[in-house]
């Protein structure tokens, strides 16, 4: 089975964050790879442990998960499109 996730990365001084909103979970690496690779352990590492304590149902339901593809593929009930940064006058 696969969760289908969003990966936000966007650079803080000499460090890159990455940010999954779906789950708020949040890491960081000196690069864009790095931050990524750290983001997917600590997905990983928060799944195994509510799988450990029998919570994972309940943690994939909480973040507004379902079925996209039955068995196979999970995902939230809404997804991004779009993603332009805008700049306002005011």
């Amino acid at each position: 089975m696969k969760i289908k996730l969003t990966e936000e990365i966007w650079r803080e001084g000499n460090m890159y964050v990455s940010h999954c909103p779906e789950l708020d979970i949040a890491s960081c690496g000196e690069s864009v790879e790095q931050a990524k690779r750290n983001l997917r352990e600590v997905i990983l590492i928060n799944i195994e442990e509510t799988k450990r304590r029998g919570t994972f149902e309940q943690f994939l339901q909480e973040a507004g998960f379902e079925e996209e593809v039955p068995g196979h593929l999970l995902s939230v009930r809404r997804e991004l499109v779009s993603f332009t940064p805008v700049e306002i006058g005011i």
